[in-house]
């Protein structure tokens, strides 16, 4: 198996010629597929492999995928999980009790220092992101995004910057006129505008922020962000205690 094949779908599709052809989801504490009826316990499969994936350009996008695989029934298959903003509670549980390789640790156990993981647009890894104190110099990732192949072939990138059990920050930047889509976040956030201006729209309102300011929203209201001008802001997602 190798360390990376590139994207998501492109590792997806690699691990299926390798045989893990299985879709797996969770159901009631059990790893079951579908598609054949198949449930397994926790004590019935293995982790074989974890692949992390950063979000380019949003941080929704981030995800986990897992090669599984059951000896006692002689079959492989994978399952895809949200990190961060989007993980799934009930995977993360069931995943935690599993024996797993060492990296996974680092995902889900926020309370220990953590880094970053290495990965295709970013191999330098090793970044701390949780820590009793982490110093953060924004002018120097804003730089790092600018000058990322993302940014040159899209209008919009992004890096987290911090990570604990109880919030994430990402740094976003967007170039002129460019927009994330209308969508919801299923907890808290606060956007607060470093440089340039944003419109910061929900169904029933519209905030012009520039420099300096910010807007705090609750979760599940949709919301969306087009870019005035270049602009860069600190995205601060609060998670369950």
């Amino acid at each position: 198996m190798k360390e990376s094949y590139g994207t998501l779908s492109e590792t997806i599709n690699g691990l299926k010629i390798e045989g893990y052809t299985l879709d797996f989801n969770i159901y009631e504490q059990c790893i079951v597929c579908n598609s054949n009826s198949l449930k397994f316990l926790p004590n019935e499969f293995e982790i074989d492999k974890v692949f992390r994936f950063e979000g380019d350009t949003n941080p929704e996008d981030q995800s986990i995928l897992y090669a599984i695989s059951s000896l006692k029934n002689n079959v492989k298959g994978l399952l895809v999980n949200g990190y961060g903003i989007s993980a799934d509670t009930e995977v993360n549980e069931l995943i935690a009790k599993l024996n797993t390789h060492p990296e996974l640790a680092k995902i889900i156990n926020l309370n220990k220092n953590t880094d970053n993981e290495s990965t295709l647009l970013r191999p330098e890894g090793k970044r701390i992101l949780n820590a009793p104190l982490v110093e953060i110099d924004l002018s120097k990732f804003i730089k790092k995004i600018k000058q990322e192949i993302t940014w040159d072939e899209n209008d919009q990138n992004a890096i987290t910057i911090f990570k604990s059990k109880f919030s994430t920050i990402v740094l976003m930047g967007m170039k002129e006129n460019a927009e994330l889509k209308a969508h919801l976040a299923n907890r808290n956030i606060i956007i607060q505008v470093l440089e340039g201006e944003i419109n910061f729209k929900t169904d029933l309102h519209s905030s012009l922020l520039d420099k300096g300011q910010m807007v705090a929203l609750q979760s599940n209201i949709s919301h969306s962000i087009v870019a005035i001008l270049e602009s860069f802001f600190l995205l601060t997602i609060s998670m369950d205690a």
